[in-house]
């Protein structure tokens, strides 16, 4: 089988899958991310977050991570809910809503190489999943599924930046995609509206500032530098994405793992300063919100509830 033929393939079992899309680019050193992931990590944006300062080779090459690599496939899952939480409320990021996404994702790239396998026989390969040091966003680009924006979100024309980002890097050549341009133009609603002055200049958020890290990274106490500043964000943030023009197309998920529990949508600020453990399971069984565990999200609420 040709190779165009072949890419096209994968791209179609991919939309089959329920991917958003597909793109694909060849597996080499990324040369422009190396001083920017540098510069990052010097100036210390990265926080306690210190994973990110391993591997850092591995993070530009993909062919440290896997032997042989010709191409980088990523793909993305579109996980914007039909319906989001009540107003005046605690808030969660939305793509915490529904089943862990690492689970949802892995089974379905997993099929994926299992088709090409089908397809040519045995492949070497390996499926990302925001799990090992791999730059998502930077292949994404680079396979022309959309450009990063000054959030330094992946952001697509045609339906904004709620999805999921994924990889399967494998030791085939294929047909390459190209990048598309940017389209944020003179636009700052993210810097404008973010409520930690997180994004300390057009395309760099300084981590360590993020409103996801105090909530969700940070395992000491939330400093109180951002006093009053949380939003009534307890677990992520979705604030850059909701204020972003290019996310008024975005269109609801299609996949019933990432429906949330109800009961998560109705809760008041009262029910979330009261929830027990018995509830925090039945909402969050399989959820994302499970990493900061009932402990870390009780301080989340605390600290919002008592620094307003």
């Amino acid at each position: 089988m040709n190779r165009s033929m072949l890419s096209q393939q994968i791209k179609t079992e991919a939309k089959r899958l329920g991917f958003l899309s597909c793109g694909i680019s060849k597996a080499e050193f990324l040369e422009e991310e190396a001083p920017r992931l540098e510069h990052w990590l010097n100036k210390n944006m990265h926080g306690e977050m210190g994973y990110m300062e391993n591997h850092f080779d591995k993070r530009l090459d993909p062919r440290l991570l896997v032997d042989g690599a010709k191409s980088v496939i990523s793909l993305l899952l579109n996980y914007y809910p039909e319906n989001v939480q009540i107003e005046g409320t605690y808030k969660v990021s939305k793509y915490a809503y529904g089943n862990d996404y690492h689970h949802v994702i892995k089974s379905k790239l997993r099929e994926l190489q299992e088709f090409i396998s089908a397809e040519i026989g045995e492949v070497n390969g390996r499926a990302f999943v925001d799990s090992a040091p791999v730059l998502d966003k930077a292949w994404a680009s680079k396979s022309g599924l959309g450009w990063i924006g000054k959030n330094s979100n992946l952001l697509t024309q045609q339906v904004g930046s709620f999805y999921f980002i994924a990889e399967l890097i494998v030791d085939l050549e294929l047909v390459y995609d190209t990048p598309v341009t940017d389209h944020c133009g003179t636009c700052t609603a993210c810097i404008d509206a973010c409520p930690t002055n997180a994004i300390v200049e057009p395309y760099v958020v300084d981590g360590s500032k993020c409103i996801s890290y105090f909530t969700i990274e940070l395992k000491n106490e939330i400093p109180s530098s951002v006093k009053g500043m949380l939003d009534d964000w307890i677990f992520g943030c979705d604030v850059c994405q909701d204020v972003c023009p290019w996310n008024r197309f975005s269109k609801p998920h299609q996949e019933p793992l990432f429906d949330p529990n109800p009961k998560l949508l109705s809760m008041s600020k009262k029910d979330w300063e009261e929830i027990t453990d018995d509830v925090f399971k039945i909402i969050f069984k399989k959820s994302a919100v499970k990493r900061t565990k009932l402990t870390g999200l009780k301080r989340n609420i605390d600290f919002v509830k008592n620094t307003k």
